[in-house]
């Protein structure tokens, strides 16, 4: 099982990035699907999660800014940024917690650069 995710890059601030997060190798569901992110020398703080009653948990420094959404495709998330701010600068990683097992999976980190 793998989460694939994509959609990082380098941006001014006031700019936007989607990232996403893509889930291969099961068919079963994450309960929740979510993205994390971590500045170097710090530990990793919840951005947003998406909870199978679709249930939408977000970070109070994103509110207002950022969108998690489910993608087309089954075990697919979308994080909308908005209005990124250099302290939004990190590697995002992307989480899922699987039904049933409850499995923990993580995501290869991608990395948000916003300058000022």
């Amino acid at each position: 099982v793998q989460l694939q995710a994509s959609g990082g890059g380098l941006v001014q601030a006031g700019g936007s990035l989607r990232l996403s997060c893509a889930a291969s190798g099961t068919q079963l569901r994450f309960n929740p699907m979510a993205w994390y992110r971590q500045v170097s020398g710090k530990g990793r703080e919840l951005v947003a999660a998406l909870f199978s009653d679709d249930s939408i948990n977000y970070a109070d420094s994103v509110k207002g800014r950022f969108t998690l959404s489910k993608g087309n495709a089954v075990n697919t998330v979308w994080l909308q940024m908005n209005n990124l701010q250099p302290e939004d600068t990190a590697v995002y990683y992307c989480y899922g917690k699987r039904i049933i097992t409850n499995g923990e999976v993580w995501g290869r980190g991608t990395l948000v650069t916003v300058s000022s």
